[in-house]
């Protein structure tokens, strides 16, 4: 019997990694199976136009390369992410933990397209990436809800104020802002389900947060049960 696929999804600079590991190291210590796994696979060849892609080898805008191409870009990485690094997991009944996956292409690659077009890119993506390459179809899909702003500040803090360090994505906060707009119909359409990074317009801490993405997996998993 197949495991289960939760995927934490989020901005740039909203805290993805560090909320998935956190919430695999919870659901292990409740005495579950869990894998983590993270996409892109930046270790692997099966980034390369990915990487080529992010660093702008194609363009330094992110239209410069169309919706199809760069959402091909990412499926190919996680084919072989699937194929080579946690199928027999998935397939043994493990619980995977994926910090992105084919549902950023939902909100990053949307906003190349007319608002209009926005829900029928979604219904092509599953398709081509679940159904067309078979890979497996999420179960549960976290977003880590968290203004642009203060994700751009926090990416600004990691790379310590080296602005020339962030990609074609991370440095453009137009794109970002259409980014959080297509998350939103993505959280209601395809279902997700939201998770507040802020209260009263500051940022919580991150065990905060990190309790809530936990309590929305835990009822989310019980729930598909």
């Amino acid at each position: 019997m197949a495991g289960k696929l939760v995927v934490i999804e989020g901005l740039d600079g909203s805290g993805k990694s560090t909320q998935t590991q956190r919430l695999e190291e919870r659901l292990s210590a409740s005495g579950l199976a869990v894998k983590r796994i993270k996409l892109p696979n930046y270790e692997d060849q099966s980034s390369a136009l990915v990487q080529m892609y992010l660093a702008g080898r194609f363009g330094s805008k992110p239209e410069d390369v169309n919706v199809y191409a760069a959402s091909s870009f990412f499926a190919v990485d996680r084919f072989v992410s699937y194929h080579c690094y946690w199928k027999e997991d998935y397939l043994a009944g493990k619980l995977i933990v994926s910090d992105r996956y084919t549902t950023s292409n939902a909100y990053h690659q949307a906003i190349k397209l007319p608002k209009e077009k926005w829900t029928e890119y979604f219904a092509w993506l599953e398709d081509f990436e679940y159904v067309k390459i078979g890979i497996p179809k999420p179960d549960l899909v976290v977003f880590l809800d968290m203004p642009v702003s203060t994700g751009q500040q926090l990416m600004s803090a990691r790379y310590h104020g080296e602005e020339i360090k962030k990609d074609i994505h991370e440095k453009n906060t137009d794109y970002l802002d259409l980014c959080y707009e297509a998350a939103d119909l993505a959280c209601r359409v395809l279902g997700w389900r939201k998770v507040s990074c802020c209260e009263g317009g500051r940022l919580l801490p991150i065990e905060a947060i990190a309790d809530r993405v936990y309590d929305c997996v835990s009822k989310g998993i019980t729930e598909d049960a």
